[in-house]
């Protein structure tokens, strides 16, 4: 499906990460209408002559708009704000996770095909820099065959975050953290997961609430190999960025890692230390892709089913671990 530029594009929520400067000075897409946004930005887009809406119901009857990008205020709702703007024939794309049960996923997927319109989630992890060229190393074919994948995202505690995750209002950190581990080990390493087991811990939550702090994840994949996961608030503020994260792929022909956050690599082939490796350019939008694929027809470099993998797998393992 191709649409004449520029994309009109409508924001709901600020619960996420809400594509402000992905708009700014965009040739292709045009910011024109919000709803549900936090009050410090509401006088800035009104300035900037963004109408500003009641509801999220006004923004799917609106035939001026195109696209619809969703942080909705309470993540546990934002699938059904995906079909209600999907179903109004609407593209949507949707901060992680998507969803926070598989059938809720399925009935995004189900929208997105009876409307014809196009459905993504924000799911650009492995695009930015290093993984997306570690994802080129891996997928030449340098690595042999990945017999293990370790994966880390860590992020600080603070006081903001939801304490009780039933009430989903950012998914729990299994799933909006963990989705990124998920996503390391598919869509960098490219090695699919078939099973996960996850446990959690609620153990230095200083408000002794429903937040969990930590999870471990251990993982079978569809090769054959195994993986485990990492995932925490408890990276502390001294590290020096917001995220830690690490990833160590071992394959039959090496290792590739990148560690602190992606700020060192390593690539060790057979008996050869070859060192950090070279970053063949900026990273992509997973947003300019998307455009790309509205205004040209480009297939996703992801399929869907891909892209969304990572989501429905820590769905079942946030599942798993509450069952216990």
């Amino acid at each position: 499906m191709k649409t004449t530029p520029p994309i009109r594009v409508a924001l709901y929520g600020s619960n996420g990460h809400q594509i402000y400067e992905e708009l700014r000075d965009n040739p292709r897409a045009r910011l024109v209408a919000a709803a549900g946004i936090e009050r410090d930005a509401q006088a800035g887009l009104d300035r900037a002559g963004v109408r500003l809406c009641d509801d999220l119901d006004s923004l799917a009857r609106d035939d001026g708009i195109d696209l619809i990008s969703l942080c909705s205020p309470v993540r546990g709702e934002q699938a059904a704000d995906a079909v209600r703007c999907l179903s109004r024939g609407k593209h949507v794309y949707a901060e992680k996770p998507c969803a926070l049960s598989e059938r809720a996923l399925d009935d995004i997927l189900a929208a997105a095909r009876r409307s014809g319109a196009l459905f993504h989630e924000m799911a650009g992890t492995t695009f930015i820099q290093p993984y997306l060229s570690m994802r080129g190393i891996v997928r030449s074919g340098a690595l042999g065959d990945i017999v293990q994948v370790y994966a880390q995202k860590s992020y600080p505690y603070h006081d903001g975050r939801p304490q009780d995750e039933d009430e989903s209002i950012d998914g729990g950190l299994l799933r909006q953290a963990g989705v990124h581990a998920m996503r390391f080990i598919e869509h960098t390493a490219c090695a699919r997961i078939a099973q996960i087991r996850a446990v959690e811990t609620r153990l230095g939550n200083p408000k002794r609430g429903g937040m969990r702090t930590a999870c471990s994840c251990m993982m079978t994949l569809e090769n054959g190999g195994v993986a485990s996961a990492v995932i925490n608030y408890e990276n502390p503020r001294g590290f020096g960025s917001w995220g830690n994260e690490c990833l160590r792929m071992f394959g039959t022909k090496g290792l590739l890692e990148a560690t602190d956050g992606g700020a060192r690599t390593r690539l060790v082939l057979g008996d050869k230390d070859l060192g950090s490796i070279e970053i063949a350019g900026e990273g992509l939008s997973y947003f300019e892709l998307f455009l790309d694929q509205l205004l040209e027809g480009k297939p996703m470099p992801l399929s869907l089913e891909e892209e969304l993998h990572p989501a429905r797998i820590v769905i079942r393992a946030k599942e798993g671990a509450e069952r216990g």
